[in-house]
């Protein structure tokens, strides 16, 4: 697994795979590798329905399958964000120690499928389905819950290269566009070159070859900055731990433990680079920014 864009082609037609499979194959030389299929859910929490308690915007969650994982987005928009934290305690209008409960986002991965809609019935938790199935939704919807499906096939291309690229529905069938997601394997993680917003032109440049000649398509990059991720991906112990190793790291100097500049160890050095994107890690911020680009849409 390597770096990864994704893409919106919001005007999609409803033979917009079927175009994109034979650009692939005949232009690029590619083949098909397998289905791309992901859920996703929204939910609302309810806790300013109760007596006594007034919130002026409630907290939403947001669901997406993908495999045996489900990634969840839960964002409390009364709550700071992390760099608004880092700021005022930057400003001296929050003392140093200052660490709220929470962050306005919190994102999590899960497994298995279905063990969060059952924690939360278990605990009659204030959470509910932003849309409810209606009666006359499709078979597959009324068993699974889902709210959306994205529905499709992954290609490949070369050795280096695969792509998805999937239909967006509604459970009810009402097309949504289309998702594309471009994947360049032999590259984990991407620390030079990329824009400000986190786009990369090598990424870019694929996915607008494999796009069909569709006249007046509207299509929109789906991107987040590597400053923006990092605050995604921050952890509360993760970073209790740096401060600590750093602290006794100066202790340790200030001791004169490491006075030896000619002897070093190599224990300490990490084989795989936080946030690359590998594993997990790849499919969280792959299912991050679909998500942020489906809710930006009112899609969600």
């Amino acid at each position: 697994m390597g770096l990864t864009g994704l893409a919106r082609w919001i005007n999609a037609p409803p033979d917009g795979l079927l175009a994109i499979k034979k650009n692939i194959q005949e232009n690029h030389n590619g083949s098909l590798k397998g289905p791309w299929n992901l859920a996703v859910k929204s939910f609302r929490s309810t806790l300013a329905q109760t007596p006594g308690i007034h919130l002026p915007s409630e907290r939403t969650m947001f669901t997406l399958q993908m495999y045996d994982n489900v990634f969840v987005l839960l964002e409390d928009p009364l709550a700071p964000t992390r760099a608004d934290v880092v700021q005022a305690i930057a400003d001296k209008a929050a003392p140093p120690n200052f660490h709220p409960s929470h962050y306005r986002s919190t994102f999590l991965t899960l497994n298995p499928p279905g063990a969060l809609e059952q924690l939360l019935a278990q605990l009659k938790a204030r959470w509910v389905p932003v849309r409810q199935t209606s009666t006359t939704t499709a078979q597959r919807s009324q068993t699974s819950g889902h709210q959306l499906l994205i529905e499709g096939s992954v290609f490949g291309i070369g050795s280096d290269w695969l792509v998805r690229a999937g239909i967006v529905s509604m459970t009810g069938g009402e097309m949504k566009g289309m998702l594309l997601e471009a994947e360049y394997l032999p590259l984990p993680g991407l620390n030079v070159g990329p824009a400000a917003d986190g786009t990369s032109e090598l990424l870019s440049n694929l996915l607008t070859s494999v796009l069909p000649n569709v006249p007046d398509a509207k299509t929109v990059a789906v991107t987040i900055s590597e400053a923006q991720w990092d605050d995604v991906l921050w952890d509360r112990e993760e970073e209790e731990k740096a401060e600590k190793e750093v602290a006794q790291a100066k202790e340790r100097e200030t001791n004169g433990e490491d006075d030896d500049v000619f002897v070093y160890g190599v224990e300490d050095i990490p084989l795989k680079r936080r946030g690359d994107w590998t594993g997990v890690d790849r499919d969280r911020r792959s299912a991050f920014l679909i998500i942020g680009a489906l809710k930006s849409e009112g899609i969600l």
